[in-house]
């Protein structure tokens, strides 16, 4: 890791809470720091749901990262994506925007890509029903659950009604559990007194999970009191339930003693499963890493990759010690291992600390009021769970500007239901955000105390 380069070339990949925090951890050290992501913003994605249920603006969750790190004058920001890793002669390939290639050489590599959805082997669900990882994913969520009301009421046909006014969730973890009480919100207050044939209030939500319980990770008291909430909102919650097939125009389940049924939903939304995306196998063999089930890579106590000191995995990405996926474990790993290249390049020989994660606890808003909060055995729902949960998400917004923006906003629809981030364009129209070339668009996703992460990482 020592050569006669001056300064020392850091490549971070991921512009996410890993990558962010390392960068910061870096700011006055004396190296040059290449930080590369396929988007030119840092997204908040804790709070995509609120994007897709219109509660939140995708500005107010997702700040540009040439704005977040402007007074970090030894930052270069590049809109790339990371495709290979050279690791005997340490360079990293990425494509351009444009389609072109950079290699981007580097004495250490820190690795923060997060993940992606999972469908467990089912890829083809992805067509009928978007998960939610990234902003296209939020709005084109929003553009399915509005949109589902809108041709309900275009239609005087009462079955292919009741067919839109049905929503259903595979995944009750922190985002189908917040976003199934979102839906059940937008129809029963949002939308009330809207529409002249249809009424709003009328519409079902319902999620599925394969396990016994919803919020799982937050132990069966929470679980509980999470499932009692959901119920009281008008949820129905099938628990023991795996998605077996999915279309159109619904999906089947299968339940544990192998039954199946069929439920007829015109919207669908994945909220379950992650997986590594492909650079994490690209990095495996360059290095001989081992990977979890997951496609996660596995690290040495201090993040880095055995036998190969300069480069560290932090974030969703790396597997260690069964850490969940969230947003402060990314934070916290991501601050590690740029204070471990800091110490190094300052001449630090003392032997490196292992990396411990700090447990702050987990928290999942339900609905106007309610919500779930864990730290270690403190425990709060309710009232005081939801002012919990917003004190913590006012701390952790990146910007001034987007922390006033969403009180205001939280404001508003905690006093009246209003939302007012409610556009969305047609699927077939060339502003929508996951438009194809020639005005056709996939109806598919593109390409803290924290709430897990989710799925995918999560202050929350």
């Amino acid at each position: 890791m020592d050569d006669h380069i001056a300064p020392r070339r850091v490549v971070i990949l991921g512009g996410g809470f890993a990558g962010l925090f390392a960068v910061r951890a870096l700011r006055r050290s004396p190296v040059a720091v290449t930080l590369v992501d396929r988007n030119a913003h840092h997204l908040f994605q804790p709070l995509l749901y609120q994007c897709a249920s219109g509660i939140l603006s995708g500005g107010q969750i997702a700040q540009p990262l040439r704005a977040v790190l402007r007074r970090h004058g030894n930052v270069r920001c590049l809109l790339a994506t990371a495709t290979d890793v050279d690791a005997e002669a340490r360079v990293v390939h990425a494509e351009r925007a444009d389609g072109g290639s950079i290699a981007l050489p580097y004495d250490d590599l820190i690795v923060g890509v997060g993940v992606k959805q999972s469908y467990f082997g089912h890829n083809e669900f992805a067509q009928h029903a978007p998960g939610m990882k990234t902003l296209d994913d939020a709005l084109a969520v929003r553009r399915k659950i509005y949109r589902a009301f809108e041709m309900a009421e275009a239609t005087a046909d009462p079955r292919e009604q009741a067919e839109w006014l049905t929503f259903a969730l595979v995944g009750a973890g922190p985002t189908g559990v917040e976003l199934a009480g979102q839906i059940r919100e937008i129809a029963s207050h949002t939308l009330d007194r809207e529409f002249s044939t249809i009424d709003p209030s009328r519409a079902r939500v319902l999620l599925f999970d394969g396990s016994d319980a919803v919020l799982a990770a937050f132990g069966p008291v929470l679980a509980k009191r999470a499932e009692g909430t959901l119920r009281d909102l008008g949820v129905e919650v099938h628990l023991g339930s795996i998605a077996t097939h999915v279309d159109e125009r619904g999906l089947t389940v299968r339940n544990h003693d192998g039954d199946t049924q069929r439920f007829d939903a015109r919207t669908v939304l994945w909220t379950a499963g992650v997986e590594a995306p492909p650079l994490a196998a690209a990095l495996a063999r360059a290095t001989g890493a081992d990977q979890d089930r997951a496609g996660r890579i596995k690290v040495e106590p201090d993040l880095t990759i055995a036998g190969h000191p300069e480069i560290r995995v932090v974030g969703d990405l790396m597997s260690l010690q069964k850490l969940p996926g969230m947003a402060e474990v990314a934070m916290q790993s991501g601050a590690y291992a740029g204070r471990r290249i800091r110490h190094a390049v300052e001449g630090r020989r003392r032997a490196a600390r292992p990396f411990r994660y700090l447990d702050l606890g987990s928290a999942a808003y339900i609905s106007r009021g309610r919500a779930v909060v864990k730290m270690g055995r403190f425990h709060a729902s309710g009232v005081v769970g939801w002012l919990i949960w917003l004190f913590i998400h006012i701390v952790f917004l990146t910007g001034f500007r987007s922390r006033i923006g969403a009180l205001l906003s939280w404001a508003v629809v905690f006093a009246s239901g209003s939302r007012r981030e409610r556009a969305f364009t047609s699927p077939d129209s060339p502003d929508s955000p996951v438009a194809a070339p020639g005005g056709s668009s996939p109806s598919g996703a593109a390409a803290g105390p924290t709430v897990p992460r989710h799925d995918p990482p999560r202050p929350s």
